[in-house]
């Protein structure tokens, strides 16, 4: 048996040297691509030296912030999507699609109508709120009827009560005249991050990971059966409410940051599961390094599809998504598993 387990760890760590090589390799796509002619030694000297060459100036104060957006908001929607999967053991789960990213969508339109002087903190601290109250409108709404809740019930929920809020945002928008900035931050786009927001947000991000890394094992167990969890000694409850707190603080960051980004937290779990299993120990990390190199090269193909035009990366994500999701529902929620 412990053979077993050293084989196992062995194996996943060769599946997670060649995950961070794809991603490395996804950097310097996103680094290098795009309407502005830039080459490798230009992404070297950007990292490496105080160079005020033009090509070096525009990688560090406009590329070089939003890719690193790119890979801790894909980061932080793949572990979510992960986390939220695992522990309702629904195949179909996701931030965007079981109400936490309109939540925080609709909490930041009432934000910039009532508190038109907020500052980035409060923004992402009503983004939170907004989150976890649509979360819990989903949850609560396809939890009305005796039995609990189904997969295909909470999607249905989800779909209503995302519509709702969606509905409020822009309904905010129209009647307070603020259609465009609210629209600017919630079309979900990586253009204009700036080095501040990423001081205030990525903390989040990490911290949140590092919970639901912590927790791994305990939402593997959970994932399975969770008599076996109690069993085994667990307080399923506080868990819970632990990974339940983590996936908003991760989805009312990643909307605080760059807006609505469905389907990545639908996507990247299910190809992680297809690679390493049902072990979230394995599935949170890798889930992690996909994710970001997944936003990276959405971000890229964005910016090169149309250039020197810009698509916006969201619709990128929800061209490549939305066939997904359909492909999932048909096969039962087990794409890849």
């Amino acid at each position: 048996m412990k053979n077993i387990k050293t084989k196992a760890v062995s194996l996943f760590g060769i599946k997670l040297i060649l995950a961070i090589i794809f991603f490395i390799g996804s950097f310097l796509a996103a680094m290098v691509f795009g309407a502005a002619d830039i080459s490798i030694n230009d992404v070297w000297l950007a990292l490496t030296t105080n160079s005020t060459k033009d090509s070096v100036l525009i990688l560090k104060e406009i590329r070089l912030p939003r890719e690193i957006a790119a890979i801790f908001v894909g980061a932080a929607l793949g572990v979510s999507g992960a986390v939220m999967q695992g522990l309702t053991k629904n195949p179909l789960a996701d931030p965007g699609l079981l109400g936490l990213t309109a939540g925080a969508n609709a909490a930041l339109a009432i934000t910039i109508v009532f508190f038109s002087t907020a500052n980035y903190l409060t923004i992402m601290i009503a983004c939170f709120i907004g989150a976890g109250i649509g979360a819990i409108l989903v949850i609560g709404t396809g939890s009305i009827r005796r039995g609990g809740f189904s997969p295909l019930r909470i999607v249905l929920a989800g779909a209503a009560v995302s519509t709702f809020l969606q509905a409020i945002a822009e309904g905010i928008g129209i009647y307070f005249k603020i259609s465009k900035e609210v629209s600017m931050w919630t079309s979900g786009g990586l253009l204009g991050t700036s080095w501040e927001q990423l001081r205030l947000i990525v903390p989040f991000i990490v911290i949140g990971i590092l919970i639901s890394l912590m927790l791994s094992r305990q939402l593997t167990i959970l994932s399975l059966s969770e008599e076996v969890a109690v069993g085994l000694g667990q307080k399923t409850t506080k868990i819970k409410l632990i990974l339940f707190f983590v996936t908003i603080l991760l989805a009312g960051a990643s909307v605080a940051l760059v807006g609505n980004m469905a389907f990545i937290g639908l996507i990247i779990p299910h190809i992680v599961r297809a690679i390493v299993g049902t072990d979230y120990r394995f599935i949170l990390p890798m889930s992690g390094v996909l994710g970001a190199s997944f936003l990276l090269l959405a971000d890229t193909l964005g910016r090169t599809i149309n250039a020197p035009y810009e698509t916006p990366v969201a619709a990128i994500v929800s061209m490549l998504g939305f066939p997904f999701f359909l492909y999932i529902v048909h096969k039962g929620g087990k794409a890849f598993s």
